[in-house]
């Protein structure tokens, strides 16, 4: 008799428990967005003297921008080909490939000889890398959000939904940090530039270190189970041959949408961290003047902000849960835009002003992202989950994060320094993304297994 209650008891248990869920998820974003963030810092800090050294300060910061955003572009071409082996092949697997793929990149990255070694040759390798980076990442992200939706306990889908977003502020911390250390180890008697011995050799080591984050994430994964949803689709016989066909021919107006569900969210997101990075650095009576703060001030500021990022991308998941995810992010999208025109008035108010825009702004960021963790996944059945959702964050990607920082800059420049159109840009683009909330609908009581 025992031992047939236990047999039962061992039947209805999950097969991936749920510690394992919530780590592996995390992890594994922890780890992408940690590599990510590397090349981020160094697109502002370090690539603009050591592989793109024009003469011109406004050039090289754009052209370090330009590699930045082609990994965007590589991101749906890997959401095509790691969602097409995550409906066909399962999730398990294809989250182990993605993970290697971006962890080799980034290392390599950390190898790279300069342009005053190879000229020409060193900004193109840095490219195919950085191309390499962002094909990774195309693939990843759905993964991680799959494993946590698909493993979540009924009504909990949301709050398991924010565990992979939550690999985004831990991996800006992670990586910003290990940035200061050395900078602090290393440091340079010029405010605006970093050292001789930090371009020479100390910005490699975030790079090389990343070899020890993907091993633990490697460990974790490879340890998980495949989901039940994809497990169904197996049994039923509802495996697509070509997924990609498939969410375009029976799903196309979820792809818009998703899309555009997420437009407002990158655009904050890459202000936030990769534009702001630059406009906080620049001199104040510079040819375009910035808040004027040396590097170690203001990332500690940003990390103070980033963990704002972390705790709302926690907090939004019940929200998301007991309210729906449409509702909640109307208004989180609202206040996005709303916050996007008082830029001014914060970033002249002095340091409490930009710390409070900081915190502000970060905090939005968590309330967009972490319901997107369960929104995209649920736009799409089992059989295309990992394909459309993949496409939907990424070709997102190409419109928000691709172009903020170049937009961002340009504004920038157009403003003489001023910030003000800049966050009209964030507001006009929070706009776009309530429309496509307005006309979408709830998603949270889907059958996360049909």
């Amino acid at each position: 008799m025992q031992s047939t209650i236990a047999s039962i008891k061992a039947s209805e248990a999950p097969a991936n428990p749920r510690s394992r869920v919530i780590f592996a998820s995390l992890a594994g974003t922890a780890v992408e967005f940690y590599d990510f963030y590397v090349y981020a810092t160094a697109a502002v800090l370090v690539f603009p003297h050591l592989f793109f050294p024009t003469g011109n300060e406004t050039t090289a910061l754009l052209s370090s921008f330009a590699v930045f955003g082609a990994a965007m572009v590589a991101r749906p071409l890997g959401a095509i080909l790691f969602g097409h082996l995550g409906d066909r092949r399962g999730r398990k697997a294809t989250l182990v490939g993605a993970l290697l793929t971006m962890g080799i990149a980034t290392f390599l990255i950390g190898l790279l000889p300069t342009y005053e070694a190879l000229g020409w040759v060193a900004p193109v390798l840095l490219v195919v890398l950085r191309l390499a980076q962002g094909f990774a990442l195309g693939g990843e992200w759905s993964g991680a959000a799959l494993v946590a939706t698909e493993n979540a306990p009924a009504g909990k889908r949301a709050v398991f939904g924010t565990f992979p977003q939550l690999g985004a502020p831990i991996g800006f911390i992670v990586a910003n940090g290990l940035f200061l250390v050395i900078a602090a180890l290393l440091p340079s008697g010029d405010p605006s530039r970093p050292s001789a011995v930090f371009l020479d050799w100390g910005w490699r080591i975030p790079f090389l270190f990343s070899s020890v984050m993907v091993a633990v994430g490697l460990w974790v994964r490879l340890n998980l189970v495949e989901s039940a949803a994809f497990e169904k689709t197996v049994k039923r016989g509802r495996v697509t041959k070509l997924p990609l066909a498939e969410v375009l021919r029976t799903h196309g107006k979820e792809l818009v949408l998703g899309t555009f569900y997420m437009l407002a969210t990158y655009v904050l997101f890459y202000l936030m961290t990769t534009f702001s990075l630059s406009y906080g650095r620049a001199a104040a009576d510079g040819t375009v003047p910035g808040l004027g703060y040396d590097y170690t001030s203001f990332v500690l500021m940003m990390i103070v902000g980033v963990v704002f990022f972390g705790i709302f991308t926690l907090a939004s998941g019940p929200w998301a849960d007991r309210w729906g995810r449409r509702r909640t992010l109307i208004w989180v999208t609202l206040a996005i835009a709303a916050f996007g025109l008082v830029w001014v008035p914060m970033l002249s108010a002095g340091f409490v002003g930009v710390m409070a825009w900081l915190i502000l702004g970060f905090s939005l960021m968590g309330m967009t992202f972490g319901p997107m963790g369960a929104l995209l996944p649920e736009l799409f059945p089992a059989n295309v989950r990992y394909t459309g959702s993949g496409i939907a964050y990424n070709l997102s990607s190409i419109l928000g994060a691709a172009v903020a920082p170049f937009i961002a800059v340009a504004l920038w420049r157009a403003g003489a320094g001023s910030p003000l159109w800049v966050g009209v840009y964030l507001s006009a683009m929070a706009l776009l993304t309530l429309v496509a909330l307005l006309l979408g609908t709830e998603t949270k009581d889907v059958d996360i297994e049909a």
